[in-house]
């Protein structure tokens, strides 16, 4: 039951967690801002965790004068977590990924998520690895996904450590050169859907457009 308290607050307000987590010590801090990015990214059945939210609010401690993180030891840290965690779900999708997939019990793992990433990953090939760092959910499934596929390791992680160092950064500095806005202190929530919600914008834009084109396609056949 804690672990479950503790991930209903950390979705709930990831900056309150953050803070939490300093009370106890920066080591701490950054010790749990490596595991929820690592478990974010490596772990197939939990895609579900705020990587993007708790980057931008990481960020924002981080630029306090003085304060409890430092920037180059949290940028270490997220880069750490977002390499080695989906090179983990490579791993796991090589060796486990069709019983996982056959057993149906990764409730997050809907057919319409797969279908989605697959898609995603034979439309970009290599480069999805890189740019479905940027898409919630879907930055989860592709590496495993490219691992139950086949793919090369030595191309999976060139762009596993560029996609995981370029996403990481760009969160993070965002909540760190913006964080001392006093209109982003007193709307953090706001922000965060804001930020959730243009990560989102392009999986949309995509769904729509297979959508479009698989009606058309089925237009075409049907004359």
């Amino acid at each position: 039951m804690g672990f479950i308290t503790f991930l209903s607050e950390l979705l709930k307000d990831p900056r309150a967690a953050i803070a939490s987590w300093i009370a106890m010590g920066p080591l701490y801090a950054y010790g749990f801002i490596f595991l929820i990015i690592f478990i974010e990214t490596g772990v197939v059945f939990m895609p579900f965790l705020p990587g993007d939210s708790l980057l931008f609010a990481a960020g924002i401690f981080a630029h306090e004068a003085s304060g409890p993180l430092d920037i180059i030891h949290l940028l270490l840290v997220v880069w750490a977590a977002a390499i080695i965690g989906d090179q983990t779900n490579f791993f796991i999708g090589h060796f486990f990924g069709k019983r996982i997939i056959a057993s149906g019990k990764i409730k997050a793992m809907t057919p319409e998520r797969i279908e989605k990433s697959e898609a995603f990953l034979d439309k970009w090939g290599h480069l999805a690895i890189f740019l479905g760092r940027f898409f919630p959910f879907i930055r989860t499934f592709v590496p495993f996904l490219a691992g139950v596929g086949g793919m090369k390791w030595h191309s999976f992680v060139l762009y596993n450590i560029l996609g995981g160092i370029t996403w990481s950064t760009i969160f993070t500095l965002l909540g760190y050169f913006f964080g001392g806005i006093p209109f982003v202190q007193d709307h953090f929530e706001i922000i965060v859907l804001g930020i959730i919600a243009v990560s989102l914008i392009p999986a949309i834009v995509g769904l729509v457009r297979a959508k479009l084109g698989s009606k058309k396609t089925t237009g075409d056949h049907t004359v």
